[in-house]
């Protein structure tokens, strides 16, 4: 028997790397200022399993544009891995029922942090519309991502 559940999924991946310590990218990834910062600004962000929080976004059709995550790992300057859930059953194209996972896995290189990005589950088709949209989003969000460290890196080192 074939598993299709597996065939009909996909993952947006999204590598860099940052000339920075993994300490100073794990700050970026798991303080809420900060990442209001690159990405949305998280209500009731705290990096501990089980721990719940949302971001807004646009609404859309019965959507009130709500993400809800709940942190599923955490490896302190390694690893942070959360849900992400939202969407509604009724919409089709943006806003589709989505449960997916982004995880962040950290690597500590010569040259500084490997940070590997895998937002997991888009199921095809139905997601296919948010996995087009935040495979540019997420592209987009690192680059953004990239400035908070290295302004946090700077900041650092002048205190």
């Amino acid at each position: 028997m074939n598993d299709t559940s597996r065939q009909d999924t996909q993952a947006i991946v999204v590598d860099e790397v940052f000339p920075h310590s993994p300490a100073v990218v794990w700050k970026a990834l798991t303080n809420g200022d900060l990442i209001g910062r690159w990405l949305m600004a998280p209500n009731g962000f705290k990096p501990v399993v089980g721990s719940q929080f949302t971001f807004q976004t646009r609404p859309a059709g019965e959507w009130d544009g709500t993400i809800h995550c709940e942190v599923l790992e955490v490896v302190e300057n390694e690893r942070l891995s959360y849900a992400w859930r939202g969407g509604h059953a009724g919409n089709q194209g943006y806003g589709s029922k989505l449960e997916t996972v982004v995880t962040f896995i950290l690597s500590s290189l010569e040259a500084g942090t490997r940070l590997r990005l895998i937002h997991s589950g888009f199921h095809r088709p139905t997601n296919d519309t948010a996995y087009q949209n935040m495979s540019e989003g997420w592209k987009k969000v690192v680059k953004k991502l990239d400035t908070v460290i290295a302004e946090e890196a700077s900041s650092t080192t002048l205190h």
